[in-house]
């Protein structure tokens, strides 16, 4: 019974598989030590599970194991479609405080934030395997790519920003409003003014 359960939970997930789940599912751990031992699952990282014949959702397997880190800035705009630009490198912001040691050494460009900020703006979106993954919306992700001008490709920003204003969807209150908190209104407004 507990083995076809995980079987199902392997079906289910896409061939990813993570602790919690496996655990609130109710099976037993040993169920998942035999899996491991027969091949049928391959350990990715602490607490995440791949069966051998699914693709490895890196965006989504990083976040699972790492659950403070949120995709922002050029892969932001990446995942927001916002840049055609694939990112060589993710990067991610983290809390003021956090460890970011070990995610510098897997390659990752770690921003950290003053925590009363780190969650304004987060949003559910998918991966590139379809997986729902936490990012900065649109919105924040505009405001990150000029605060952080220094460290980013210098013509991301205008071009993301066209994109942005051209949708319907987009949301100039909440642009401003993530702005202010970030202390980049002033020059978002000039920016602005010359697209609006």
């Amino acid at each position: 019974m507990y083995a076809e359960t995980l079987q199902s939970l392997c079906e289910q997930s896409g061939g990813i598989l993570l602790t919690k789940d496996i655990v609130n599912a109710g099976v037993p751990s040993s169920y998942l030590t035999a899996f491991l031992r027969e091949g049928k699952l391959e350990r990715a990282g602490h607490g995440v599970y791949i069966t051998p014949d699914a693709m490895e959702d890196k965006m989504f397997t990083l976040q699972a194991r790492k659950n403070r880190l949120v995709y922002s800035h050029d892969t932001a705009l990446y995942l927001h479609d916002l840049t055609d630009r694939d990112p060589l490198t993710y990067s991610v912001t983290v809390p003021t405080g956090y460890n970011t040691k070990r995610l510098t050494e897997e390659g990752l460009s770690v921003f950290s934030i003053k925590p009363h900020l780190y969650g304004m703006g987060i949003t559910m979106a998918q991966s590139p395997f379809g997986r729902p993954i936490r990012a900065y919306d649109a919105e924040r992700t505009l405001c990150d790519m000029l605060r952080s001008r220094r460290q980013m490709d210098g013509a991301l920003f205008p071009e993301a920003l066209k994109r942005y204003v051209r949708r319907k969807s987009k949301n100039i209150p909440l642009l401003m409003r993530y702005a202010e908190s970030l202390r980049v209104d002033k020059l978002l407004r000039q920016y602005l003014e010359v697209l609006l």
